[in-house]
């Protein structure tokens, strides 16, 4: 059996307000080629398949091709699908029908019977005679049998599902779509984080030590989980935000042969270069000075984006202006621009009640905020007649 396993396309996904179509394409045909020379029977796709749960047309034309190619490219080919957090369940599973006579299989909506009760035989898909997969797609809260926690819920839920797999195949992996414990999560990326319903991370011990290989998605970085080599994030094919741009591409290659297993990562070099400008925040005319460094040229769609780092010491209101001109006739995209601060110790603070918060005067807490900002006790005049003109018109509306 030699299987890929990829996740976290997040096909749609605009970077800064880019269009990542080109990105997306180069990805898709290059899997493609890889699916056709490793001669691959099974691909594994662990949730985030699109970026949002109402994807473009565009983003689900680039699916709905890539698909149509894999399969007639490579016809003994299977393909099996779980939901992410960022997917619509229902939206994902609709063309099943379809899908399922080209031997794909799309797993997302915990189905139950006429009782309430889980149909657990729907997340186990067959892949021949010996082998299953237990296709679980991103959980939430509801979703799983009552359970103390959402850790408990998903521990319990893998274990019967695993319990009833065995009765029928000798060889079970396993997908997934969470945070579990022991996995490195990228540095200062929001992205990753489980916000909904406050769920944490998931004890790797919900996968039973006999399932062969677990195929994890929603974590960006390409790893193995808690020293166990047969537990693994593929990571996202591009990196998702700057604190991605360390990561080293890849999809994940599992040949099975009778009783062993033979893991490795397959590196796929991304179109689209982020770069940061400088290393670290300085102020703006030595950043101006670093980016006449930048590779001269006209920018396009493979060009690299841009992350610029400026060191603020007081306000710069055509910080913006002297950078894009800076950069006129560079191969280079702005996607971001980085302003940051010093940071000052502050004194200690007291905590407000309502009725003194309703006391202090608007102009009053915007010096304060620009003293602890910049460290200048006073406010600039112009700047202190403005922001009065300002508040002025604002009490006249109200009135």
């Amino acid at each position: 059996m030699n299987i890929i396993h990829t996740a976290d396309w997040h096909l749609g996904q605009t970077f800064f307000g880019y269009d990542r179509t080109h990105e997306h394409q180069k990805f898709l045909n290059w899997l493609c080629e890889l699916l056709s020379s490793k001669k691959i029977d099974l691909l594994l796709i662990a949730g985030d398949l699109f970026d949002g749960p109402n994807p473009s047309a565009v983003a689900q034309r680039l699916f709905y091709k890539f698909i149509h190619k894999a399969v007639t490219e490579n016809p003994t080919l299977q393909i099996i699908i779980t939901a992410g957090n960022h997917d619509s369940a229902t939206r994902l599973e609709a063309p099943n029908p379809l899908l399922e006579n080209f031997n794909v299989h799309i797993r997302g909506v915990v189905k139950r019977n006429d009782n309430a009760e889980i149909d657990y035989d729907h997340f186990i898909v067959p892949i021949d005679k010996d082998f299953c997969c237990l296709a679980v797609p991103y959980l939430r809260n509801g979703d799983y049998a009552p359970a103390n926690n959402h850790d408990e819920g998903l521990r319990n839920f893998y274990s019967e599902l695993y319990n009833r797999a065995k009765e029928k195949y000798s060889k079970i992996i396993a997908m997934g779509h969470m945070h579990t414990s022991g996995a490195e999560l990228s540095s200062d990326d929001r992205s990753e984080r489980i916000i909904i319903g406050g769920l944490d991370c998931v004890d790797v011990k919900a996968f039973n030590n006999d399932i062969i290989y677990t195929a994890l998605g929603h974590l960006h970085k390409a790893q193995r989980v808690s020293g166990r080599e047969n537990i693994r994030y593929a990571g996202a094919p591009l990196p998702m935000s700057f604190a991605e741009r360390n990561n080293k591409q890849s999809v994940t290659q599992i040949a099975i042969e009778d009783d062993s297993i033979e893991i490795k990562q397959i590196e796929f070099t991304p179109p689209v270069r982020l770069i940061s400008v400088p290393k670290s925040p300085l102020p703006v005319s030595q950043v101006i000075d670093e980016l006449k460094k930048l590779p001269k040229g006209k920018a396009d769609e493979s060009s690299p984006y841009l992350e610029i780092r400026v060191l603020i010491t007081e306000p710069e209101p055509t910080m913006r202006q002297l950078i894009e001109e800076s950069i006129e006739g560079h191969a280079v995209r702005i996607a971001r621009i980085e302003a940051v601060t010093e940071q000052k110790e502050d004194c200690h603070q007291v905590p407000m009640t309502y009725d003194e918060l309703k006391k202090i005067e608007p102009l009053e807490l915007a010096k304060d905020i620009y003293r602890r900002k910049y460290g200048q006790e006073e406010i600039p005049e112009k700047m202190s007649e403005l922001l009065n003109n300002v508040i002025i018109e604002v009490l006249e509306e109200r009135e």
